[in-house]
């Protein structure tokens, strides 16, 4: 077991003394036929402190970096905690950077993870309190932990949700723009150097052979949720699924701050776990919204938002969160409330962000409108919006191919917050068994069309014996937003039945998708005089 201690002193400016900075040393941590590199930050050569766990996978540029050079870097990086009082443990997930194994996703990490706690557990430095610290898939290292033990005080989870359904289906279509290409890219990434894989690999048929085309080898895990699309699925109470975090909030009673964005993939996710807090886990927690991606850049976002840097915004917020968990202080956050950035009113709020009881309802036009869908020639979409990865985009010119139906709102007589979820209802037909319809909102703004949001359904979803060339009613609803509608600007919606590369594609056959061997071409209907886009309206 190797180790190496670094104690980093400096001049203080303003008075003639020395200031610890920390001391900081790492361990390769051996279980279950791993080695796993584990840096520890202390605030001091020796005290105990509370303690911040961090599991990380992005970590490769680690992999061959000196592991004295590592930890001095993590030793800085973590300054914020060091100095206010607190140890920080960084371990390298299986697999990842300077951890040896295989790193396949989710499977390992509910061992190693509860491994690495209660060895902390046995650190001279542990004072009794575990704090959970981590965003997206490092928050889910953490959820799979669940329940958590009585040392575990309170945490900050960032850009992630408890249910792994929502990350790789949206009313049973798979993500290939999120968990697909993720996925590929993340299986066995240090010792599986070769993949056979492009974007379009997610057309293959049958999918159900994707995993041996792509790695030469059966993915167990990956190929059981291909034949998972239906939500209540009891496979997604299973390891592969995700079980093991479906409930990790559920009576957790300890102070958690929970964060995404309007442009986040998991902001479905978050929104729905949020709802689902008990009352007395709820009242110690807090959620935050700002307005970019999950990675909450707005330098990438086709607006960059002014203060809606929630990092600068609130500085420091994770620590001081902690410390409210501790009791040391006050929440950084209105606790049992939402708090979040209101795009275009360019503001920041705090409420409880319920749905607004009001609405206004725009009827789609008269008549029809009819396309023909070829799933070999899939439309495609800028952005993954908030359902995959992409964040937002400038959208493409209206009616840009025959297969993309645009459609617009008249012009808003005077500025409109909308709030919550919209909601829109299409009454269809197809000349198929089973078919697919999705729907673009996107708001038109001097600069062009500023994406808002989509979703997309299938005519199984709402008739199991559909019977072609018959009419029937699809609904549609789109993820939590908050945006105002300026005086004289209006909404665009595109309705389509593809949306690559953020969907695998409908083949316009009935049954299983990852088991269809071949496509047909449908002729798809939209009867726009009963259809309509429905937009929840605040005062507030």
């Amino acid at each position: 077991m190797s180790n190496v201690s670094l104690y980093t002193e400096r001049v203080s400016p303003k008075k003639d003394r020395r200031k610890n900075e920390g001391t900081a040393y790492f361990e390769y941590l051996h279980f279950r036929d791993a080695d796993l590199f584990t840096v520890v930050c202390l605030p001091q050569k020796n005290g105990k402190f509370p303690t911040v766990v961090i599991r990380h996978p992005y970590v490769d540029a680690a992999e061959n970096m000196n592991e004295e050079i590592i930890t001095k870097n993590r030793l800085t990086e973590f300054q914020p905690w060091i100095k206010g009082g607190y140890a920080v443990v960084f371990q390298h997930c299986r697999g990842r950077g300077k951890s040896s194994g295989d790193f396949i996703p989710y499977i390992n990490e509910r061992e190693d993870g509860l491994f690495l706690q209660e060895w902390i557990r046995h650190c001279p430095f542990y004072n009794g309190e575990l704090f959970l610290y981590g965003s997206s898939y490092t928050a889910e290292v953490h959820f799979v932990t669940a329940p958590f033990a009585p040392d575990i005080k309170g945490a900050v989870l960032q850009v992630k949700d408890t249910e792994r359904y929502s990350g790789n289906y949206r009313n049973g279509f798979f993500k290939m723009g999120l968990h697909g290409r993720w996925y590929v890219n993340m299986y066995k990434k240090k010792t599986m150097k070769k993949k056979n894989y492009t974007t379009e690999s997610f057309h293959m048929l049958p999918l159900s052979d994707f995993s041996k085309q792509v790695f030469g080898e059966t993915a167990e895990d990956f190929d059981e949720i291909l034949k998972h699309p239906d939500p209540k699925d009891d496979f997604w109470n299973t390891r592969y699924g995700g079980g093991e975090s479906r409930k990790a909030l559920e009576n957790a009673n300890i102070p958690i701050l929970l964060t995404t964005a309007f442009y986040d993939i998991f902001n479905e996710g978050v929104f729905k776990m949020w709802r689902g807090l008990d009352t007395e886990t709820k009242k110690k927690c807090a959620l935050v919204v700002h307005p970019f991606n999950h990675t909450c850049n707005g330098e990438i976002e086709p607006i960059n938002f002014e203060n809606g840097d929630y990092v600068n915004e609130f500085p420091n917020f994770r620590v001081k969160w902690m410390d409210y968990a501790r009791g040391k202080g006050e929440a950084p956050f209105e606790t049992g409330k939402v708090t979040y950035y209101k795009l275009f009113d360019n503001k920041w709020c705090c409420d409880d962000f319920e749905q607004p009881q009001d609405n206004i309802k725009f009827v789609l036009g008269e008549g029809e409108v009819s396309y023909q869908y070829d799933p070999r020639n899939p439309a495609s979409f800028k952005g993954g919006l908030s359902a995959t990865f992409g964040g937002n985009d400038w959208q493409d010119p209206p009616n840009l191919r025959s297969d993309i139906i645009t459609l617009y709102t008249p012009e808003f007589q005077e500025n409109t917050f909308v709030k919550g979820k919209m909601r829109a209802q299409l009454k269809v037909k197809s000349d198929c068994e089973d078919t697919c319809f999705y729907m673009r909102v996107m708001l038109c703004k001097e600069q062009g069309d500023y994406g808002i949001r989509d979703d997309i359904n299938q005519i199984s979803n709402f008739c199991e014996e559909y019977v072609p060339n018959h009419e029937i009613t699809m609904d549609f609803s789109f993820d939590d937003h908050a945006f105002v509608i300026q005086k004289g600007e209006k909404l665009r919606i595109d309705i389509s039945s593809s949306a690559f590369p953020h969907y695998v594609r409908h083949t316009n056959n009935k049954g299983l998708f990852s088991q269809q061997t071949d496509t047909k071409i449908a002729q798809n209907t939209v009867i726009l005089k009963d259809s309509y886009l429905e937009i929840p309206v605040s005062k507030e």
